[in-house]
């Protein structure tokens, strides 16, 4: 099917951008913050995207695609960076909506974020050699430790939105790696990754989702009017 993967990026923004306006929500009287946050973190994910597809650790087919391309990725690709962390932003910010004090402890908190360094770092110096788990390990760092230094509360309630919004993104992840249709849109060399699945998507992705999501909240709450009264 010719453009899947656009029609898979249209469709995880439309309820969102649409319940933009509801007056509970109200997202689009912040979309200034919001776009700044997805325009400087969707920077340096391009950059490691372009790097990653001219290396051949990964890439796209073609039969799911438009055919536009910009710096070797399909224009899809580039959108995938707008409209999955704007869903993802307003799901955080709806779930709070809906529950203000979803929230775990200091105490818990600062356990899972020790937690996760240690697993990042782990898995990071045991497989340098593998170039997507390396470079997703160094983001999921890098975000977690800016997070945590700037923006520590944001994690309390992070951890358990992140759990909802692992929902869909992996499934559309899913889609994009081949469950429910023939071949794959987004193809993987597995001799760069750990080679684990869930269903067809790399365990990686998880780290990938949490980096992206983690940064785009972070900054749009430092952008946003409010400072992130709702983290």
């Amino acid at each position: 099917m010719m453009s899947l993967y656009l029609w898979l990026d249209l469709l995880s923004i439309s309820v969102p951008f649409l319940v933009s306006f509801h007056p509970r929500i109200r997202l689009y009287r912040q979309w200034k913050a919001l776009f700044l946050a997805l325009i400087i973190t969707l920077v340096p994910f391009i950059v490691w995207d372009v790097y990653f597809t001219i290396q051949g650790y990964w890439g796209f087919n073609e039969d799911y695609l438009s055919g536009l391309y910009l710096l070797h990725l399909p224009i899809e690709e580039w959108l995938f960076f707008i409209c999955i962390p704007y869903a993802c932003v307003f799901t955080h910010l709806s779930i709070l909506e809906i529950n203000p004090n979803l929230s775990l402890s200091d105490k818990v908190t600062k356990r899972i974020t020790i937690l996760l360094f240690s697993l990042f770092v782990l898995v990071l110096v045991f497989n340098i050699d593998k170039a997507y788990t390396a470079v997703d390990m160094i983001f999921a760092i890098i975000s977690l430790a800016l997070v945590t230094k700037f923006k520590p509360k944001l994690l309390n309630s992070f951890y358990l939105t992140f759990l909802f919004m692992l929902i869909p993104f992996f499934i559309v992840n899913g889609i994009l790696t081949g469950t429910g249709i023939e071949g794959n849109i987004v193809w993987y060399n597995d001799a760069e990754n750990l080679g684990i699945r869930l269903g067809t998507i790399p365990i990686e992705d998880s780290a990938y989702a949490f980096s992206m999501i983690l940064l785009n909240l972070w900054l749009f709450f430092r952008f946003s009017s409010d400072g992130g009264s709702k983290d």
